[in-house]
């Protein structure tokens, strides 16, 4: 079942996770996805504003939106 906008509920429970406690969930160390640019990416979690774009949802496999350049 998916949560709209997202593909499934795992990634829209990615994205909402820590936002109450964080104030830029990359700060968070439990935080996984980022939406920048349109699309999504892995978040790096090396002290900077790092992310690695992802094509697929690690959960379900849908087809997630390519990040704008």
């Amino acid at each position: 079942m998916s949560t709209a906008p997202y593909c499934c509920d795992r990634l829209a429970s990615d994205l909402t996770h820590g936002r109450t406690i964080h104030a830029d969930r990359r700060e968070c160390p439990d935080a996984f996805i980022a939406e920048m640019n349109g699309g999504f990416g892995l978040i790096v979690h090396d002290g900077g504003s790092s992310a690695v774009e992802i094509a697929f949802c690690p959960w379900c496999g849908a087809a997630l939106p390519p990040m704008t350049r």
